[in-house]
């Protein structure tokens, strides 16, 4: 049992204080904790706290580590279960929360400094894309307030703290109010969009590869296939590569984001004999450009057989839907409308997450799915039917 000594300080106070053994820390260092109080009583209380919670393993060690010093040791934890691009996304997301509380004791940071740091990016967290410390994204806080909720569920877990202080810290209603009002979601394209695009496009060298797209392909699988992953005799797909940019400069190589998303999909029939023609067209370019021509084993190549990347993707789309005056969505947004028109057209949830590549339908219906005015004519027509069906005919 510590031994409680009497103490008298400068002024004249008289405290009592004991040393308890508090066991080791990671590295094998013995850990002592000192209690200073008015009384033995406190201090009595207080070493049986410690000594129950040592010996029920629920004891938080005491440490200096701050808020930005634990993200920094979280993702590098993290490294082990997530792609480098995912790592870097979760990096720039977390600048937000270095700037305001990086430099608060981590065993000090309460609850409503993390409240008070999400409401605090909301309303002025632009740092580029517009004027500098407007507001931000409520889509791209609450991301933030993600990645936060996990690493301080990790430090709770290795015991530097007792639990979270950001467990039920959430974006107030009235910021999601005036971001819905003043940030209104683009729409993905609807199926007449889709339709009138393909149209479109018919004639552009990279019909193929924008077909592709709008059948429910992420960009990085896109320009990731290579002919081998196609079986044009069988009419079927095979995603197990894909190029993704990091930081929209630097190409990074790698199979797919999920077991799931490493899929064989059978191919549609205009998407087909386009993947046809797109590779006798590049069998023409080899011929006519020789030994200039690089054989790079992509489908997304141009016309010296340099493999392209989601930039060039993107910017080629975004230049058809300029010249065709449509509405401009992003190139990812296809997969949305894809999926949307697969779903209202009876495709059962098992099929339309194996095709989106996700292990959970819920997710894929949730996330991808949504339903316009004109996919629900067929009920307004069902309506109709009910709503007259007992009316009698004037006499």
């Amino acid at each position: 049992m510590a031994e409680i000594k009497k103490i008298t300080l400068q002024s004249g106070k008289i405290r009592y204080r004991a040393v308890v053994d508090a066991g080791h820390d990671e590295n094998g260092k013995r850990v002592q904790i000192t209690i200073t109080r008015d009384t033995k009583t406190e201090v009595k209380a207080e070493r049986s706290r410690i000594q129950h919670q040592r010996s029920s393993g629920s004891l938080i060690l005491p440490n200096k580590i701050t808020v930005g010093e634990w993200l920094d040791q979280w993702l590098e934890y993290k490294k082990r279960d997530v792609e480098e691009t995912t790592i870097r996304t979760y990096r720039l997301a977390l600048v937000h929360v270095r700037d305001r509380i990086g430099h608060v004791r981590l065993q000090e940071l309460t609850e409503d400094q993390v409240q008070d740091c999400i409401d605090d990016i909301v309303t002025k967290g632009r740092r580029r894309g517009g004027e500098a410390g407007t507001r931000l994204a409520v889509s791209t806080a609450e991301g933030v307030l993600t990645r936060l909720r996990e690493a301080l569920k990790r430090a709770a877990v290795r015991k530097l703290i007792p639990e979270s202080p950001a467990q039920f810290v959430r974006v107030s209603l009235a910021d999601k109010k005036t971001d819905k009002r003043e940030r209104p979601k683009v729409k993905p394209w609807t199926a007449v969009e889709v339709k009138l695009f393909i149209a479109g496009i018919e004639r552009d060298r990279l019909y193929a590869p924008l077909l592709l797209s709008l059948m429910g392909l992420r960009p990085a699988e896109v320009v990731g296939i290579r002919w081998t992953d196609v079986d044009l005799k069988l009419a079927t797909l095979e995603t197990a590569n894909t190029r993704t940019m990091i930081g929209n400069a630097k190409v990074l190589e790698k199979d797919t984001k999920t077991e799931a998303g490493e899929r064989v999909l059978p191919l549609p029939g205009p998407v087909l004999e386009a993947l046809k023609k797109f590779r006798s067209v590049q069998a023409r370019e080899r011929l006519a450009v020789g030994e200039g021509y690089t054989d790079s084993g992509y489908v997304v190549v141009d016309q010296l057989g340099v493999a392209r990347n989601t930039r060039h993707l993107r910017e080629h789309a975004y230049r058809l839907m300029s010249e065709l005056d449509m509405r401009r969505v992003r190139l990812y947004d296809a997969r949305h409308s894809c999926l949307s028109y697969l779903a209202v057209n009876g495709v059962p949830d098992v099929v339309l997450a194996a095709w989106a590549g996700h292990t959970n339908a819920s997710f894929t219906k949730r996330k991808y799915v949504t339903v316009d005015v004109e996919d629900m004519r067929a009920a307004a027509t069902t309506w109709d039917s009910f709503h007259g069906g007992d009316r009698k005919a004037p006499v």
